[in-house]
């Protein structure tokens, strides 16, 4: 591609970028398409012989999109909204044109310094100490297998050169995310070996549960290794105990991972700063701009207390030489598994300044205060519960029926394609979840989901509940 056609071709694509997200509003926020159409509308083998942009960039238009559910929506209220902002999409897209891989400080020092550069600063905004070394990884789930991994080396050292380890045991909450138990298993904790701690009635971890289960697998003969608290929680944004498991961790020797993945950004506005009280006292802690820091995905933040561990759980015994590196400087693929190492942190670069702590606290504290509106404007309507305490910008509730009714009103929500949704298990009933993080999500954007939700819903009668259809009460 000559300099000229690229030049045509990138001012395409960045006026479609620029429309789309002023306009993105337009589209349904859920794909609407069925398993395996675009799969029957592309050729079965490449072609033989290149073809023209205009070509691709229309096929791109009128076969993809339609099969894309629009994670950039301002409505796309499911799981943990994201957002791909502006500053953030032109930092990926200097990323992709330079294409460095940043394994060592000499492949691109530029990139390695200015990884260790911004993590200071989103280190320094969220008040953890300086000792954290920071790190980026792709997502939470990796980010956290290597501070488990850690973990795994701190607790058995001889073990990473014998192969053989002791019966380790992890804990974390019953209402910690999933990724933790998978990256437990894939550094070798058995699924019998990781214990899933009874929460309050509030969904964070008991202490004393967590200290009654370590003693019982001390007396069993098992090693206990590592605890991970969450601070905001999947299904709630529950926020675990955080320096009580610390003092429980300490107490008998275990490494503690906090998992701050979506909620560790609030820790941004002064008045949440509590929200990480303990977490100083964590060996390790994972936070994802991808989710609530506006950055384009994927982006996650490790924090090691002890980074030399983590050195040493994937150090060889003897580096080949074509990674030997005889300068003094940090070479970041000493600290993971993966040799290959994208540029990422350039992207969340241009978002920290170009919107800076108190931008990012602004669009945050205003996101907690719709949530907090719609919290308390839900029971208004007797129909409707608040299912969850909301702490940040998810709302957890229901519709006052059974769990059958309650899936069929978050379909019929989500095939609108005006808005998008998801939903949980709390106390054993089925619950909705509204989660608002999208940059671009408005007031206006949660109230109408609000009232979509409403209109919706079933009218009770003296016999029960009927289909939506009839006027839905003031």
């Amino acid at each position: 591609m000559s300099p000229e056609e690229f030049r045509a071709s990138g001012h395409q694509v960045v006026d479609w970028i620029a429309d789309y997200l002023r306009d993105v509003r337009e589209y349904p926020v859920l794909a609407q398409t069925t398993p395996g159409a675009l799969i029957a509308s592309l050729p079965p083998s490449g072609p033989d012989r290149g073809e023209p942009m205009e070509a691709i960039l229309e096929d791109f238009r009128k076969l993809i999109l339609p099969g894309i559910t629009h994670w950039n929506h301002p409505r796309f209220f499911a799981y943990f909204s994201i957002s791909g902002s502006g500053p953030g999409i032109l930092g990926e897209m200097l990323a992709a044109a330079l294409n460095v891989n940043h394994m060592l400080w000499k492949t691109s020092p530029a990139a390695t310094e200015l990884e260790q550069v911004t993590l200071g600063w989103l280190r320094q905004w969220l008040g953890l100490p300086g000792e954290f070394f920071g790190i980026i990884h792709d997502t939470a789930s990796t980010s956290t297998m290597h501070a488990i991994l850690a973990a795994r080396e701190a607790a058995a050292p001889q073990a990473r050169l014998t192969g053989e380890f002791p019966a380790l045991v992890l804990y974390t909450s019953e209402h910690a995310n999933s990724s933790v138990d998978k990256a437990a298993l894939a550094v070798g904790v058995g699924l019998s070996h990781i214990r899933h701690i009874a929460c309050d009635d509030q969904f964070r971890m008991r202490p004393e549960a967590l200290e009654s289960q370590i003693e019982a697998d001390l007396a069993a003969g098992l090693t206990p290794f590592c605890v991970v608290p969450t601070v905001g929680t999947t299904s709630t944004s529950s926020i675990d105990p955080v320096a009580r498991v610390g003092e429980v961790a300490r107490g008998f020797g275990l490494w503690m991972h906090v998992d701050a993945a979506y909620a560790g950004p609030a820790a941004v506005l002064e008045e949440f700063r509590h929200i990480l009280d303990g977490a100083a006292q964590a060996d390790s802690l994972v936070v994802n701009p991808h989710k609530w820091l506006f950055t384009p995905v994927d982006l996650s933040v490790l924090y090691l207390k002890r980074p030399e561990v983590m050195r040493r759980a994937v150090s060889l015994a003897e580096v080949p030489p074509y990674l030997a590196s005889n300068d003094q400087a940090v070479n970041l693929t000493e600290y993971s598994v993966q040799l290959g190492r994208r540029f990422r942190s350039l992207k969340l670069w241009f978002v920290l300044r170009y919107y800076g702590r108190e931008g990012i606290a602004a669009v945050l504290r205003e996101q907690m205060r719709v949530a907090a509106e719609l919290t308390g404007t839900i029971p208004r309507d007797e129909r409707f519960e608040i299912a969850a305490p909301t702490l940040f910008s998810l709302v957890c509730f229901r519709y006052r029926g059974s769990d059958e009714e309650n899936r069929e009103l978050l379909d019929r929500i989500n095939a609108t394609g005006r808005a998008f949704l998801s939903g949980t298990q709390l106390h054993g009933r089925f619950v909705l979840r509204l989660a608002i993080g999208n940059l671009a999500a408005s007031r206006e954007d949660v109230m109408e989901t609000w009232e979509l939700v409403r209109s919706l819903a079933p009218v009770p009668t003296d016999h029960g509940s009927v289909p939506p259809g009839s006027a839905s009460p003031a």
